[in-house]
């Protein structure tokens, strides 16, 4: 292969050629590239950023969910303590009106039992004056003895 001024030239366009790349179109090129390099590190800067502040909140959301879950516990306890207390008092006061409904049936009853001695001894009074006066064959005046039948009735 000859040398000759055809290669000559090309050499010297090819020379000028990269000499204008160098030059005027490379710097942009890699300044591009650089700012594309930069994008890209801040990208997973922030990507990584991000995954550990989702970890944290995660962490958080788990203490602030087990946090609630005890407050709840807290607030099931005591409701429950409560309803014993509601319960125990509601249990009391129906043992203190079962005893007042008792002693006042109690009461009622003894009063009834006192009316019906006394309608009975009226009774037997009644029949007592009748049964004497058939045997004495005369009247007996039970206002004018009424000492005597008081005194019948209350042995009676």
């Amino acid at each position: 292969m000859d040398i000759n001024l055809t290669l000559i030239g090309q050499a010297i366009a090819m020379a000028v050629f990269v000499w204008f790349c160098m030059k005027y179109v490379w710097p942009p090129l890699l300044g591009i590239i650089e700012e594309r390099r930069t994008t890209i590190a801040d990208g997973l800067a922030a990507a990584d950023k991000g995954a550990r502040s989702l970890e944290d909140a995660q962490v958080r959301i788990t203490a602030i969910v087990e946090e609630a879950r005890g407050q709840a516990r807290s607030i099931l306890d005591q409701a429950q303590t409560r309803a014993n207390g509601i319960v125990d008092e509601a249990r009391a006061g129906a043992t203190q009106e079962r005893e007042r409904i008792l002693q006042s049936a109690q009461a009622d009853i003894d009063q009834q039992i006192n009316r019906a001695r006394d309608e009975l001894r009226a009774q037997v009074a009644a029949i007592t004056v009748a049964g004497a006066e058939k045997i004495l064959a005369r009247e007996i005046d039970p206002r004018a003895h009424q000492d005597l039948l008081d005194k019948l009735a209350a042995q009676i």
